[in-house]
């Protein structure tokens, strides 16, 4: 089958704001025609996607998939049109996705000195998926932490720094200097597998209200410091890595000449 833009958007907006009335004025049309459209998708797709009740909307299994699927796929198209318009305009665009507490910028102002012709677009990468903007092609190049999926992908590493763990203040180890792995046993860690976080300032909400404890390179602890939360170096745990990837098989001018000055630029930051 096709899948249809325009549905999808619709059903996006919907799962957006579990309601219909409310996803239809964002979308400038009426309420019955949103209704119409989400059950033709739903015949399409061959399943429920939403839970209509007189006062709520809430999202099937299918549907909170197809919610996850959707944000890549409306994204991937926005980023293709705008690099066509680009084009379109003689004008060359780079996009550089960065991963959470990770800062591009000083990389960018150095390639943007060199090519002051190009456009630059940065694109925030989520933690559990950091490789996806560089697969769906909203990015060309990405700044990221290690692990993620990097097959298909080249990569060049930047640096290292030491990971500290994140608890609430009134933790029983939090008066400590530093601490082991071995103290952690047993603490509920979150971690990609057992919860998925949207932002940092979620994680560290989670964190603060005792649902967690997280692992987190300094830098991104450091830039997220507030008086709820300790940061403990931990003295075994493996430092967290970054490093630049693109697409395995793109080797354009452009690409070479910022991972060359981002490389340089990151490594000497």
């Amino acid at each position: 089958m096709d899948l249809d833009l325009r549905k999808l958007r619709y059903f996006a907006a919907v799962a957006e704001h579990r309601h219909f009335g409310r996803a239809a004025q964002r979308l400038y049309i009426t309420q019955p025609v949103l209704s119409r459209q989400i059950r033709a998708l739903e015949r399409e797709l061959g399943c429920a996607l939403l839970v209509r009740t007189t006062r709520s909307v809430e999202l099937t299994a299918a549907g909170r998939q197809l919610q996850e699927e959707a944000g890549r796929i409306l994204a991937a198209v926005d980023a293709a049109v705008r690099r066509v318009r680009a084009a379109d305009r003689g004008v060359r665009r780079l996009a550089v996705a960065f991963s959470p507490g990770l800062r591009v910028s000083d990389a960018i102002r150095a390639f943007t000195s060199r090519h002051p012709d190009v456009e630059t677009d940065v694109v925030p990468a989520t933690w559990w998926e950091q490789d996806a903007p560089l697969r769906d092609g909203r990015a060309q190049v990405a700044y990221l932490w290690r692990p993620f999926d990097d097959s298909g992908l080249r990569t060049v590493p930047v640096g290292r720094e030491p990971r500290v763990a994140c608890l609430p203040a009134a933790h029983p180890l939090a008066g400590r200097g530093r601490i082991g792995s071995a103290d952690l046993e047993g603490e509920r860690m979150l971690d990609v597998p057992n919860r998925r976080t949207s932002t940092l300032e979620e994680k560290f909400e989670l964190i603060a209200t005792g649902h967690g404890i997280a692992l987190l390179p300094l830098s991104v602890a450091r830039s997220y410091s507030r008086p709820d939360l300790v940061h403990l170096p931990v003295t075994d745990a493996p430092g967290a890595e970054t490093c630049l990837a693109v697409l395995a098989d793109r080797r354009d001018e452009l690409l070479r000449d910022f991972l060359e000055i981002a490389t340089a630029t990151l490594r000497q930051a």
